[in-house]
């Protein structure tokens, strides 16, 4: 995403965010509108007396908890509840990911789980809660949307400016929206390319999409991996290779293994990937082509309004999630679809994946607008972690889909 493209003209507040755990705190919405609530880890300490009593099941098979964690990944979190319970990580169902450095708060199930073992379960980090039995699996998809709590630190602006400006912010938010951008996280970690995979896989070039994926590296990253990644890049020595990459990064070692009995199966080493995991390729170069569609309307001056041409989704505009079955728009915002197309060198067709079908993908329409809900300004002070500066706690809710970091960008002004 362009640095410079912002939807609001109001003035930013700088900053930073995730200081600390708690200054991200993420509540799930569940379809019934209740709200998993963070209670442990914003506690001193996580101090916590409460020991989890589950009634037996009955007919029902499905366990429902609530999973609080803190600076836990969910991937991690699931693989150690079932760990624990000696039982397969597809038991465990959830409506969607949370952000890893944050606390967070969401609603699983587990079918038929070992009640004697579930009870003495334990986990630094990791708290479960709110039992209750069901007859249905939590899918993903299945919520309403998150509750956001979220201070942003190291503010260089006095008390009352820092008020002013988030006060005519709110006001310009809460009355037009802003781009309904994907967040950063869409497009990988730190290295920030899962988008970039995807689009050497639609363009035909397996081997170059799968050489990214392993070699592509960033200053912040710890520095063995990126001596290993550099080492591929220069020798493509997989044997080398299997014995540098260190051991956590499991799924780049599974490609790697592969690799050395097979060197010039591409396409098979991918498949070394859970199928879930490569599927997210070809949505990170969608995400990012939506972004484009939407900088190219800001830049031109049609902006978010509705115009002629525009295909709407609840009587306000879209654009494409690009895929082979895409039907564009028309008129000003269909040239500004079709030139993401051009400028990219990129068909529709493409997005039909012949040697990996499940990179295909139809295409969609998503809206350009997002309203946030319940924008508030809880407090202001002075900063204890930065001498002479402020911090500002705010919250809002999101539908499902939508990034708190898109609303952050636009309220700080620089990138999150």
């Amino acid at each position: 995403m362009a640095k410079a493209v912002y939807s609001t003209k109001c003035k930013g507040i700088g900053g930073q965010i995730k200081r600390r755990y708690t200054d991200f705190i993420v509540e799930e919405i569940t379809p019934s509108r209740r709200v998993c609530r963070v209670e442990r880890f914003i506690r001193e300490n996580g101090e916590w007396g409460n020991k989890l009593k589950v009634s037996e099941r009955g007919q029902k098979d499905f366990l429902e908890l609530d999973l609080e964690k803190i600076n836990k990944d969910l991937n991690y979190c699931v693989r150690k509840i079932a760990r624990f319970l000696q039982c397969s990580k597809k038991r465990v169902g959830y409506a969607g990911l949370k952000d890893k450095r944050a606390v967070t708060c969401q609603r699983i199930s587990i079918y038929k789980p070992s009640l004697a073992r579930l009870e003495e379960f334990s986990s630094r980090g990791i708290d479960l809660r709110n039992p209750r039995w069901s007859n249905e699996r939590i899918e993903i998809g299945a919520l309403l949307g998150n509750c956001f709590t979220i201070t942003i630190r190291d503010i260089d602006l006095k008390k009352k400016e820092l008020r002013n400006r988030l006060g005519k912010c709110f006001k310009e938010i809460n009355k037009k929206g802003i781009a309904n951008f994907f967040g950063e996280q869409r497009f990988g970690g730190i290295r920030r390319v899962t988008h970039l995979v995807g689009r050497e896989f639609l363009k035909g070039n397996p081997e170059g999409a799968v050489m990214l994926y392993l070699t592509a590296t960033c200053l912040e990253e710890d520095e063995d991996i990126r001596e290993a990644r550099l080492e591929l890049l220069e020798s493509r020595d997989f044997g080398r290779a299997s014995k540098m990459f260190p051991v956590k990064y499991r799924y780049e070692r599974a490609i790697i293994h592969h690799l050395c009995k097979y060197p010039r199966d591409f396409v098979g080493a991918f498949r070394m990937l859970p199928k879930a995991l490569r599927y997210l390729f070809t949505h990170a170069y969608q995400s990012y082509l939506f972004n484009k569609v939407i900088e190219e309307r800001l830049a031109c001056g049609i902006g978010l309004k509705k115009v002629k041409g525009d295909i709407l989704l609840n009587g306000s505009p879209t654009a494409p999630l690009f895929g082979f079955e895409s039907k564009l728009a028309t008129g000003k915002p269909g040239k500004i679809e079709k030139k993401v197309l051009q400028e990219e060198g990129i068909s529709l067709k493409a997005f039909k994946v012949k040697e990996m079908p499940e990179l295909s993908s139809k295409g969609a329409r998503r809206g350009i607008v997002l309203q946030p809900k319940k924008l508030k300004l809880l407090e202001t002070g002075e900063d204890e972690f930065f001498p002479e500066k402020r911090f500002a706690k705010i919250s809002f809710e999101l539908g499902k889909g939508s990034y708190a970091t898109t609303v952050l960008r636009e309220i700080m002004k620089v990138e999150v």
